[in-house]
């Protein structure tokens, strides 16, 4: 049995924080298995929405030494960079602990990690790593996980997942219903609108990532 990880980290010197910070409207993702040759020091990154400045962002970055665009389909990019010598990595820290990183995107502040380690211990010792070298480190949901499986776990936000289970506890999807969007926005202090969205928003994604097919 493992554990799975999801965590929030942010660090001055983090990779491509820089850049980060001054494209907030791209979405930055590492494209998965592309880090596993450790002699060449190259990532591969998915990129949306960065717009005719992303590159002069680059060149600035001060944690990436090189960079290529490898594909161009408009408003997705694929990147290939090599980062400098100070530059912060995670993925080193969670390989050396038997850990593996599964998905890795960019939030306003830096990096939301999931990753697949071996047990509490491991998670610890992360932890404990990124105290020593000041890595802000938060973390959101951990779950263990029987087996290896590299089907698709639901990525719901916080806000959709804390709605929906609200939603099965008030009885919001017994039939007659036991609760309104109104009383459920009433407790979640928010809009009824707002409700009504996180859940249809979170159960298109459960049915689209547990029920569809490729």
């Amino acid at each position: 049995m493992s554990l799975i990880a999801i965590l929030d980290i942010s660090h001055p010197d983090l990779a491509l924080t820089p850049t980060i910070r001054d494209c907030p409207a791209a979405s930055i993702e590492v494209v998965p298995h592309s880090t596993t040759d450790p002699e060449t020091g190259l990532f591969f990154y998915l990129v949306e929405g960065a717009d005719d400045t992303f590159e002069d962002v680059l060149e600035r970055d001060h944690t990436v030494a090189d960079w290529m665009l490898i594909d161009d389909h408009g408003s997705t990019r694929v990147y290939r960079l090599q980062h400098t010598e100070d530059a912060v990595l995670i993925s080193p820290m969670a390989t050396e602990l038997g850990g593996l990183l599964l998905k890795a995107e960019t939030n306003d502040r830096g990096w939301t990690n999931r990753l697949h380690l071996p047990d509490r211990e491991a998670l610890a010792a992360l932890w404990e790593r990124c105290e020593e070298t000041d890595i802000s480190f938060e973390l959101h949901r951990m779950f263990r996980q029987d087996e290896w499986t590299s089907e698709t776990v639901p990525e719901l936000t916080d806000e959709q997942r804390v709605a929906l289970v609200r939603a099965h506890e008030e009885g919001y999807f017994e039939e007659p219903r036991e609760t309104s969007l109104e009383e459920l926005a009433e407790r979640l202090d928010i809009s009824p609108t707002a409700v009504g969205g996180r859940i249809r928003r979170g159960t298109g994604q459960l049915v689209e990532t547990t029920l569809l097919e490729e």
